[in-house]
């Protein structure tokens, strides 16, 4: 099967559309859950899929993305504007116990970066915002006006894996100690590369605050803490059965996913002393998540929608096994 981006109204491509969801939906009559609605390419071919009776529940925290999901006119559809790592209580609140699978497409979504106005792109100048939902909480330009340089240095080597970090992050404090604090995407852009040596610059084809930008963006929305706190409440709600899909596109997201799915497919390797002790295959802690795929985008995909390069999909069973410290 080759993956052919979905594309909605405006022209958005979903990574890794058509293997995602041929692997999320396994029962069409079922309850599925899109926990990154974006602009609706996933749910649009889930919906494809659904029978009659199956329902959709999207969340986003975007209210851009919420937005656009009126133009899908179809009742089986609901959404709500929340982040997910609150998709345990929003579930709960409508009245949801089970769900037969649920996909995170994880990170910034093509239409945030195309929009200037964001401040997620440091090609197009704009205002420096970088949340994902633009009704709450602290912009970029806010933090980056108060930070220290020990906190500016520990999100950017952290978050970005940038080498550079003390360098950048006392360029930022020494800039808005003249008065002018960053308030741009095109003023950090242009303050990051002054920051790092041009000899030091390998990689022609990525600007040299590519790594800073994506580390203050995963700060700004707390975007590895979400994620820990949504894969766990997901799979909590998941019935025997029913799959984990989630897409990442760099590797401090996958390796949590990975490390998440490992940890439950293999218990026994996490439980205290227990590969210190002759235990019989009884004793040993049953696994709660089943492995099933691995997947990246094909060359026709990635032809179609470079942003496809980077992504990564890791697919996960939901066994019947009972999930610590809950009933089921």
């Amino acid at each position: 099967m080759t993956p052919v981006p979905s594309t909605d109204a405006r022209g958005h491509e979903a990574v890794l559309a058509v293997p995602a969801v041929a692997l999320l939906v396994t029962d069409p009559r079922a309850t599925y859950v899109d926990a990154t609605f974006g602009r609706g390419g996933h749910a649009r071919l889930i919906l494809e899929r659904l029978a009659p009776t199956g329902r959709l529940l999207a969340f986003d925290r975007d209210p851009e993305a919420v937005a656009t999901a009126a133009d899908i006119r179809d009742p089986r559809l609901h959404i709500e504007h929340t982040a997910f790592s609150r998709l345990g209580e929003t579930l709960a609140a409508l009245g949801v116990t089970s769900v037969q699978g649920v996909l995170l497409d994880i990170g910034v979504s093509s239409p945030q970066i195309d929009t200037a106005e964001r401040g997620f792109s440091l090609r197009s100048d704009g205002p420096l915002d970088m949340r994902m939902d633009t009704s709450r909480g602290e912009t970029a330009a806010q933090w980056l006006a108060r930070a220290s340089i020990d906190e500016l240095t520990g999100v950017i080597r952290s978050y970005g894996e940038e080498r550079f970090a003390s360098s950048i992050a006392k360029a930022i404090v020494a800039r808005r100690e003249t008065g002018r604090p960053v308030s741009t995407t095109g003023d950090l852009a242009a303050l990051v590369a002054g920051a790092i040596p041009r000899k030091s610059r390998t990689d022609g084809a990525q600007h040299p605050a590519t790594r800073t930008f994506q580390a203050v963006r995963i700060h700004i929305n707390q975007e590895l803490e979400e994620l820990a706190l949504a894969l766990e409440q997901s799979v909590q709600v998941l019935a025997t059965g029913g799959r984990l899909v989630v897409i990442s596109f760099h590797s401090l997201e996958d390796r949590i996913v990975k490390r998440f799915i490992d940890v439950h497919a293999h218990p026994d390797r996490a439980a205290p002393g227990t590969r210190a002790l002759p235990l019989r295959a009884s004793e040993l802690p049953a696994p709660r998540l089943a492995g099933i795929a691995r997947v990246r985008a094909d060359d026709a995909e990635v032809a179609v929608n470079p942003r496809a390069r980077s992504a990564v999909m890791r697919v996960a069973e939901r066994t019947a096994a009972a999930w610590p410290g809950a009933a089921r």
